[in-house]
């Protein structure tokens, strides 16, 4: 199975095209949304391109893809604009034998800092900080494929998931990163 990974998109139109661009380009089975999808929040400064409503038509063209979860800057107001669930605090997706926890990673028990009890073998995916992490601890997998709008260590990108094996991309799809299980 092949996931793309995506978080804190913020409402930014040309990220968001961007990110069609490489979801065409990598053909995933799925589209994992980590959440902070269509508005950028008061800690955060305007995106390049703030556009939520071409933002909204972009993803809702792919929303039988979508497996998304709520960030802290969502609301019940975008589900009522998005055609695919995104109001969960968390999902789980199996792929490949290996249980993918998804979080935006802004709430207790929920986050990088406080993960719930995972197995070996599992990992913890998580947005919210805008910064990438491919990290294993205690046999978990912690992978946070930074921001496509705002990013806070230089540069918008998403994650891959294929075969096991996490690859953190810059939104050109150059590999930045990449790691699985040990």
């Amino acid at each position: 199975m092949k996931l793309l990974i995506a978080s804190d998109l913020h409402g930014a139109a040309p990220a968001v095209r961007a990110l069609v661009d490489r979801i065409e380009a990598e053909a995933p089975d799925r589209i994992v949304l980590l959440g902070d999808l269509l508005y950028h929040g008061p800690r955060n400064d305007l995106p390049e391109g703030y556009a939520p409503k071409e933002a909204i038509a972009l993803l809702n063209g792919l929303a039988g893809r979508i497996v998304a979860v709520r960030g802290n800057c969502d609301a019940e107001v975008d589900q009522m604009v998005l055609d695919f669930p995104c109001m969960a605090d968390y999902a789980l997706v199996e792929a490949d034998g290996h249980v993918l926890y998804l979080s935006h990673g802004h709430l207790p028990g929920k986050s990088p800092d406080d993960p719930p009890t995972l197995a070996p073998g599992s990992a913890f995916l998580s947005g919210h900080t805008h910064a990438k992490t491919l990290d294993e601890r205690d046999g978990v997998l912690f992978v946070n494929p930074g921001s496509t709008s705002i990013p806070k260590d230089g540069s918008p990108s998403y994650a891959v998931y294929e075969h096991g094996a996490f690859i953190l991309k810059d939104l050109d799809g150059n590999t930045l990163r990449e790691g699985g299980w040990e």
